[in-house]
């Protein structure tokens, strides 16, 4: 079934088009007519299913056709999805603006870390769905901005997320002030006893129950593969990785932000240039990091887990685990960044010691066993040296790419 036969407006329609969303992805296929019936839904789906256009579609199709009916063409808040990240917010606000484009439906990102007089008065003026943050939202509801009586639409994206960073008195808190007859949305990309258990105290007993590929949580676009390396060796082998990637989009992640920025500083002793993503920079620094890294000014981002939500970039050819997560789910969304859609991906990890009882974990977890690199004593050795030795061959391969380059450009 293609979109342009769904029960959508013309608009919408359009807008997906210029998407290129041609056919839905399987959670949309399932998500979509329960929600615009109005019936509760709690979905699980692996990432880079396509779960934010599984309740974006179908909410603006609604509050267009309530608009439309009406005829009133002021906006009052009737929906609000709230996230565990500020990147995430903004990701999925432009994916709302795309497909509502010409609708007269409008979303607003509200986040914490900037000044909150631009969202004061885009609330003043009029908004139909609010994507927000926990802290800031609180923020505007408590100074009387933000009012969520008329709230008919509660969307809890990367629900698993935010319990894991401690939301869970938040989104209590929330839907205390939420009107008691309103449609409830829970989307994860994992799913468990305590993630249940508030799911569960917040749907309907007739909610629809929607999970995707349960037994096999990691996208089969990724291929996998781990490496037994010393803690205090791992900096050479990602040097390696990506003096042999040049050409490569790599995301790397760590398990602090002290080490975010520890792993830049060697990188920038052997002269590559990499950006960092946690939560000790300002939103700024963050904006214009995921800027650099989208659009291929930079081709290496150092993340953490907590902003690794967030990252939704097209054309991440590899994601490396610097350190392996000590929550299993959370190799499942790191190496979700690459591997989207039906674009093929590449992870590696490295495993020091120390951490193998995470690889345990996380291959208890997928189900399945990761694919362990064969390096002997001699290349274990040989990339140590690369490394060491590697910074001017490496200067030399950075002038002929660039020359190269230069050249086709002039050709063009």
């Amino acid at each position: 079934m293609k979109f342009e036969e769904y029960r959508l407006s013309k608009e919408i329609k359009t807008n997906l088009l210029a998407m290129d969303f041609r056919r839905p992805t399987d959670i949309q296929y399932k998500c979509i007519p329960p929600i615009q019936r109005g019936e509760d839904v709690l979905a699980i789906a692996q990432t880079g299913t396509g779960k934010t256009a599984a309740f974006a579609i179908p909410l603006i199709d609604k509050i267009q056709q309530i608009k439309y009916k009406s005829g009133n063409k002021s906006s009052i808040i009737r929906s609000i999805i709230m996230v565990p990240t500020r990147e995430l917010a903004q990701q999925i606000t432009r994916v709302f603006n795309q497909i509502a484009k010409n609708t007269k439906v409008k979303a607003l990102c509200i986040y914490g870390g900037v000044e909150q007089d631009y969202q004061i008065n885009k609330l003043i003026e009029g908004i139909d769905i609010i994507v927000s943050t926990p802290g800031r939202m609180f923020d505007l509801v408590s100074q009387g901005y933000l009012k969520l009586n008329k709230i008919e639409v509660l969307v809890l994206d990367e629900a698993d997320h935010m319990l894991d960073l401690g939301f869970s008195k938040d989104i209590d808190d929330l839907v205390a002030k939420l009107p008691k007859r309103r449609q409830t949305l829970f989307f994860s990309a994992t799913i468990n006893k305590k993630i249940k258990a508030q799911a569960y105290q917040m749907i309907s007993s007739k909610a629809i129950r929607i999970q995707i590929s349960p037994k096999d949580p990691v996208s089969k676009n990724v291929s996998h593969q781990m490496v037994f390396v010393e803690m205090d060796d791992k900096r050479f082998f990602l040097q390696r990785i990506i003096q042999e990637n040049i050409d490569k989009k790599i995301l790397v992640f760590v398990r602090t932000k002290v080490r975010a920025e520890r792993v830049k500083n060697a990188m920038a002793r052997v002269e590559l240039d990499t950006l960092t993503m946690h939560g000790d920079k300002d939103q700024l620094d963050r904006d214009i990091s995921l800027l650099a890294f989208k659009t291929g000014a930079c081709s290496i981002l150092i993340a953490t887990d907590v902003t690794a939500r967030g990252i939704d970039i097209e054309g991440i050819d590899m994601v490396i685990n610097y350190d392996l997560p000590e929550v299993p789910e959370n190799y499942v969304h790191r190496v979700g960044r690459t591997g989207r859609g039906k674009n093929k991906g590449k992870a590696i990890s490295f495993c020091a010691k120390e951490e193998r009882e995470y690889l345990q974990a996380i291959e208890d977890f997928i189900t399945v066993p990761i694919t362990r690199a064969k390096v002997t004593k001699r290349e274990y050795q040989e990339t140590i040296d690369f490394a060491d030795e590697g910074a001017n061959d490496w200067k030399k391969l950075m002038n002929e790419h660039t020359v190269l380059k230069s050249k086709k450009i002039k050709k063009r």
